[in-house]
């Protein structure tokens, strides 16, 4: 098998581009990113404004086999220094890991994914980390973790050691168009639109009292995060105050959304929900979502998993 490992060059842009959009596409109908974004997540997250400032190293590497880059992996190195969150203090991440699937044209393609992942391993070593983290967090929104139809990527990192640290997550989608648009639940219920902590934010008032909000994030497709074109957003935050509970403001704030989402020509939205988090996820269902994908939000290798 004629097969080699090394970093990424430019020349690789347009097969890594085409590997990472058929894994993006898996998981959120339509999505894809262009060969300019890809590359940007390669020098900088500005999008991860927290964490991004603690890394340290970047590396990319790729497994060409017979001239086809059939693997590719994004590797970080985080600092030490004071400032830094406990778990990511001297740890290495594979940010992501992608793979084509053997076929019968390619056989051997997970052989390169798991020579990839091995040399991946070895990188992690020569950093010196003391903690190893794995995940596939592609430039695109609700991508993130190890999503379900990925299969051939866990394989791959569990073979070379790492574990599900037991944080699932499930991504929700829906047509904007098609979520519902309940009655207001309560007499002289106003909003107020202001600006948020994660997004635009829609304020239910009875009076001058703030009873809830949503925070919708219409930034998905800008700059380095941009996938295709401006069509989606995401839920950064939806609350109601405890003592007016499930009496059906949450939906009809998601509703007040929707039509705001609507003025700016959004179609789809985006909102995700811990494991154990059953009654919203019942909640979206309701509403109109439809489930993406559960993805397992973090893989570890060694010892006990941290928390991130």
């Amino acid at each position: 098998m004629s097969m080699l490992i090394r970093p990424f060059a430019r020349s690789d842009r347009d097969q890594v581009t085409s590997l990472v959009n058929a894994h993006i596409a898996a998981v959120v109908p339509g999505a894809s990113v262009s060969v300019q974004v890809l590359l940007s997540q390669l020098e900088r997250e500005p999008g991860e404004f927290i964490v991004d400032r603690w890394v340290r190293d970047r590396v990319t590497l790729v497994a060409e086999q017979r001239g086809r880059v059939v693997a590719a992996a994004h590797l970080l190195r985080y600092g030490d220094e004071e400032g830094a969150a406990d778990t990511y203090r001297n740890a290495g991440e594979i940010r992501w890991l992608v793979c084509w699937p053997d076929a019968p044209y390619w056989p051997d393609a997970a052989q390169a994914g798991d020579a990839l992942a091995v040399a991946c391993h070895a990188q992690l070593h020569r950093w010196g980390v003391t903690r190893r983290y794995a995940g596939g967090a592609l430039p695109a929104p609700g991508v993130y973790g190890v999503p379900e139809q990925w299969p051939h990527i866990r394989a791959v990192y569990e073979r070379i050691g790492f574990h599900d640290d037991g944080h699932t997550e499930t991504v929700y989608a829906a047509r904007v168009a098609s979520l519902h648009r309940p009655a207001p639940p309560l007499p002289d219920l106003t909003t107020r639109r202001t600006v948020g902590i994660n997004g635009t934010r829609i304020t239910a008032l009875l009076g001058a009292e703030a009873v809830g909000y949503i925070e919708v994030d219409t930034t998905l497709d800008a700059g380095p995060r941009m996938s295709r074109s401006g069509a989606w957003a995401d839920i950064g935050n939806l609350w109601v105050e405890p003592s007016h509970r499930r009496r059906g403001l949450g939906g009809w704030l998601l509703g007040r959304a929707a039509a705001w989402l609507e003025l700016g020509e959004i179609t789809r939205l985006l909102d995700y929900a811990d494991a154990e988090e059953e009654a919203y996820s019942a909640f979206l269902t309701a509403m109109g979502f439809t489930e993406l994908t559960r993805t397992a939000r973090a893989f570890v290798a060694g010892g006990s998993p941290a928390s991130r």
